[in-house]
Formats: C-alpha cells, structure tokens, sequence
C-alpha cells in the first residue's frame, strides 16, 4: 500500500512539474509580471492545508514590504519625458511616439510631491493582507490576550504599509493588545545591512550585470515605432538601451496607481521579457545565493533572521504570552534575501548559468509590491506536543529546508537548529 501511495505521489508531481508554466509562459499571460519588484501583488487564490489533527495556530513572525508606491527618483520619470518632449520639438516622434508622449505629459504632474509614496493601491493590498490573516488564522489574533507587536523601518511608505494591515486586525478584534513603534534603533534589522564582506563579495555585480543588458537589450524595434528618423536615435549621444530601460522602468511602475494610464503598447512581450531576464539576474546577483558573488549576498538579513529566533524563542519561554504575532515592515531588499536565507522553496538555489536562471529563480514569485513572509506557529491544543510551523511566501505555502512527513508543517525545533547552525558557520568565516 504504502510503495502505491509513494508512486501515485511521484505521478502527481511529474504532472504539476508537466503542466508548470515557465516565466517567459507567464509574462506572455500577464504582461506586469514583467514588472519584478513593481510587479502589483495578486492575492493568493489556493486555499490553505488545515492544520494538523490535535494542534492549532497560535503564533505569527512576519516580514512584510510596503505595497505599491510612486518612483523614488525625479529623475526616473523626467529623463524620460525630457527625449519624448526634445524629440517633439525637432519633429521626430511618429504617431505612437505622440501618443506616449501625451500619456506622460498627463501622468507625470500626478507624481509631484509624490516620489517613493505609498498608493491607494498599496493601501489597498495591505488591507487585503491584514484581513486575510483573521481570515487564515482567526486563533492568532482571538480573545482578550492577542498581542501583535507592529515595527516598520522609518520610511513613510513602511510606516502606512503597517497601519494599513494592523487596522484590519484590531477591526477583527477590537479588544487586543496592539503595539506600533517605529524607531531608527530598529534599522540595523529590519533594513539590509552590508557588512564589508558582502561588499567584498558584490564588487562584480555591476559589470556582470553590464554584459546582460547588453547581450537582452534590443532597442531598434522599440526606437523605429516611436522616432521617424532612424539616425536621430542611432546618435551615440543618444543611448538607446539605456533609453529603452528608462521607458520600460517608468511603464513597469505604472500597475502601482489606478489612473488608467497603460503603456504596454509601446513594448512587444518579447521586449518585455527580456528586459525582465536582466533585472531577475541583477537582483540574485546582488541579494541573493548567486554563486557569481560567493553565495553570501542573502546574509545581509542576518541580523533579521536573529531577530526572528530570538523573538520566537521569548514567546515560546513566555508563561503569559497566549496568542499574537509579531510583524515587522519594510522594503523588498530585506524580504527577497530573507527568503533566499531561510531557503523557502527554491529561493535560495545556487544557479550557476545565468542565462538559465529563470528555470529555478524568479523574482515577481518572490517580492512584488506588498510581498511577505508568514511563518506560522502551532502547538497542541491539550497536553505537550512539538511546535510546528509551516511558511508562507506571499501567502502561498512554501518548503523549508529541513525533513519533515507531513508538509506544510515542519518541527520548529529542527529548523531552529538549522538556522543557527548556518548562522554560526557565516559569522564563523
């Protein structure tokens, strides 16, 4: 019985792997995921496995990232329009370059006053996190004695992220203990922090990443259908890579408002996919386990790793601490190596052909607007019993990096002592 069950089970997952649809399949479907880290968050549509028989939640350690936000440059969105506008002036735009041109001239006034802000629509994911989390895991957050203890990083954006999602909860239950602090004491764990290590080992990062614009970068199409003089933008001084990356920065971003303003005409999905593959490789070289860097670049979340075992380890000892969770907010270059450090899914993969990263790494899968971390912690519901946990990478369950016989659901005392073993063999170098 149990050799059929095992066969059946080989057979299931040779069919999902069948079925799987590659990044290039994806974006092709849903053009934003083009987007990477400004890719909006799309709420999770698969239900989660019950608990185990006998046990239930009572614990929630989180980091979360702001939700959709304006650009946090200026410059971002004015170099842009500085070409379409000079290129008016001289003539040279044809009818779809006027067309774009018009879209910006009405949507950059929108972004004054604005830059690196959160959204409406950011606003809006964070509320839909927060109520999920009653939804998902209503123990958590029940009763008189639920405790949550909200921190963010000291940028505005983080700040509305967590109210945001913390008025959900104490809509759910009026009645519990809800702590908000926001404090620079904080930073050194819940911003990146870049030892002179990791810098060490990231000095190549530019000049790798430099050969793949290079090499999925192909302007003439993108330039031919907005200027109608082929040696106005083939000028030297002109750079249109660089111009092309500019547009599709600016149009990436635009999924983060509800203006109604779309540019994805001025891109083919071939365009858009190539342009994604080198930002997916960008940011596993510079966050990530990408060996090209030594393996190490997702230690910069150390700190914040600690910091999740510690703080776990003071509930777990705690003889009054009952139910609650512990949320933490901040910024996607914390989110996406914290989940490369705790090795969820295959998060951190060491890839050794870039040109194939995509077959194991993919970013928009990993920190999109509003992307988070949920690990979720249960215990028996009468008598003594392990603790288990099971993870949730953008409230999808995800695997960890330990044994267990029943997944989701892990023991937390051997991913306790995998943790520590691996932080101590990094510090220990």
């Amino acid at each position: 019985m149990k050799k059929k069950t095992f066969t059946l089970l080989v057979f299931s997952c040779s069919l999902l792997t069948s079925f799987a649809q590659t990044a290039k399949e994806e974006i092709y479907a849903d053009i934003l995921k083009s987007g990477s880290n400004y890719m909006a968050y799309q709420a999770p549509t698969k239900a989660l496995t019950k608990a185990p028989k006998g046990y239930e939640p009572f614990y929630m350690s989180h980091y979360g990232r702001h939700g959709s936000r304006w650009l946090i440059n200026e410059n971002d969105y004015t170099s842009v329009i500085r070409v379409f506008r000079r290129a008016n002036e001289l003539g040279k735009l044809t009818p779809l370059g006027k067309e774009a041109l018009a879209k910006l001239e009405r949507f950059i006034p929108t972004t004054k006053g604005r830059l690196g802000e959160l959204s409406d629509i950011g606003e809006q994911q964070h509320h839909g996190i927060g109520r999920r989390m009653t939804e998902n895991f209503p123990e958590i957050f029940s009763g008189k004695d639920a405790e949550v203890d909200a921190r963010s990083t000291v940028v505005i954006r983080c700040i509305l992220s967590m109210t945001a999602e913390c008025e959900e909860l104490t809509a759910f239950n009026p009645k519990m203990k809800m702590h908000n602090d926001v404090s620079e004491s904080y930073q050194y764990y819940l911003n990146h922090n870049f030892s002179q290590r990791l810098r060490d080992a990231g000095r190549d990062r530019g000049s790798i990443v430099d050969e793949y614009k290079k090499k999925y970068t192909h302007p003439d199409r993108f330039c031919r259908a907005l200027f109608n003089d082929e040696s106005y933008w083939n000028d030297e001084d002109f750079r249109p890579r660089s111009f092309m990356r500019a547009v599709f920065n600016v149009i990436t971003n635009m999924q983060s408002h509800g203006n109604g303003e779309d540019m994805w005409n001025l891109f083919t999905p071939e365009e858009c996919y190539d342009l994604w593959k080198i930002v997916n490789i960008d940011w596993y070289l510079g966050y990530g386990a990408a060996p090209q860097t030594g393996g190490i670049m997702q230690f910069n979340q150390a700190d914040l790793l600690h910091n999740i075992i510690e703080t776990t380890d003071t509930v777990m000892a705690s003889k009054t601490f009952k139910n609650g969770a512990t949320l933490r907010f901040g910024h996607e270059v914390c989110v996406m190596p914290l989940a490369c450090l705790l090795e969820l899914d295959s998060c951190g993969r060491q890839v050794q052909d870039l040109d194939h990263l995509e077959d194991y790494w993919v970013n928009y899968r990993i920190y999109p607007m509003a992307c988070n971390i949920q690990l979720v912690f249960y215990r028996p519901k009468k008598g003594q019993g392990d603790i288990l946990v099971k993870a949730l990478l953008n409230e999808k369950e995800a695997t960890l990096p330990v044994p267990t016989d029943q997944y989701p659901y892990y023991k937390w005392e051997d991913l306790r002592a995998y943790y520590v073993k691996r932080l101590k063999e990094f510090e220990g170098k």
